[in-house]
């Protein structure tokens, strides 16, 4: 039996790393397109983009399926997704790209605490020590008392904590919404949204900002389907530390490009974000005997929700 599923797990490890590599790749998209174009723009158009793909999907299942029971919490996860979007291209525009990706995936660490508070998750202890060495590595990024604590840093952080409550309004909404419904929700209401901000502040991108901004939705949507298909062939907890393979990548995009490195309390703290990361993603929620379970959607990982 364990032969038997390891070709599956390699496959599938393979293919996370692959969708973590579109994933950088679309963040360093976006660190040229910002140069070009306000962080609005780049979220209307990402939006945009991402709402004309789930058209096909959606016209195969029928406009029936749209109908919901739950439309606030749609509403909220399509507010939280959508402001976890801003967070992080303004991040991307505005700080080394290896910090701003650091930041984004600490989201895990928020995870239980918001599941706690909301949906009255057990956490277990185990989930409670990653979580404290996550966010030590996290004031090390952000280095309170070292130097005065970068606003943009701030930001990149609460889009982090976005990202974790959208994350855990999937879970909520997962237990009666088919994925369809749920993509289509927020596709519709970051369009509408995003696009309000253009109203009074509209740029024309430029010819050639229009082959970035494709790029950034093919990147998106290629990254999606990789994880999609990577969660679909082995547990979460043994797919989800290879998530964090985009910092890799990231940090090379910077190097790269655009000479930034990253000093040494930064990787220290990296590496403690990551270690926690793992740490929550490997270790199984294990429920009160007063909670009743609830179904996960184990598809669409905490990392690829503002994505």
């Amino acid at each position: 039996m364990t032969h038997a599923l390891a070709p599956k797990l390699l496959l599938a490890a393979l293919l996370a790393v692959a969708a973590e590599l579109m994933f950088a790749s679309m963040g360093a998209t976006i660190k040229v397109l910002s140069e070009q174009l306000p962080s609005a723009s780049v979220v209307f158009f990402r939006n945009l983009l991402g709402l004309a793909l789930v058209l096909p999907w959606l016209l195969r299942s029928g406009a029936g399926s749209l109908g919901t029971d739950h439309p606030r919490l749609h509403i909220l996860r399509g507010l939280a997704g959508l402001g976890a979007m801003y967070c992080f291209f303004y991040a991307i525009a505005h700080m080394p790209l290896a910090e701003a990706m650091l930041l984004k995936v600490s989201a895990p660490l928020f995870i239980p605490i918001i599941a706690l508070l909301w949906l009255a998750e057990y956490v277990p202890n185990k989930v409670r020590w990653a979580i404290g060495v996550g966010f030590l590595g996290v004031a090390l990024i952000l280095r309170p008392g070292f130097a005065e604590v970068s606003p943009v840093a701030l930001i990149a952080l609460l889009g982090a904590v976005l990202a974790g409550l959208a994350k855990v309004t999937i879970r909520r909404l997962s237990a009666t919404e088919p994925t369809t419904r749920i993509v289509f929700y927020f596709a519709l209401i970051g369009t509408m949204i995003s696009a309000l901000p253009l109203a009074w502040h509209w740029v024309t991108p430029p010819p050639t900002a229009w082959g970035l901004l494709v790029a950034v939705g093919v990147f998106a949507t290629a990254g999606q389907l990789l994880m999609t298909r990577a969660y679909a062939l082995a547990p979460a907890a043994q797919v989800g530390p290879f998530t964090y393979s985009s910092v890799i990548f990231a940090t090379a995009y910077g190097w790269l490009f655009w000479g930034e490195l990253m000093d040494l309390v930064t990787a220290v703290g990296a590496t403690l974000v990551i270690i926690a990361g793992v740490m929550t993603v490997r270790t199984r929620r294990q429920p009160t005997q007063k909670e009743k379970p609830k179904p996960t959607s184990e598809a669409e990982p905490a990392s690829s929700v503002i994505r």
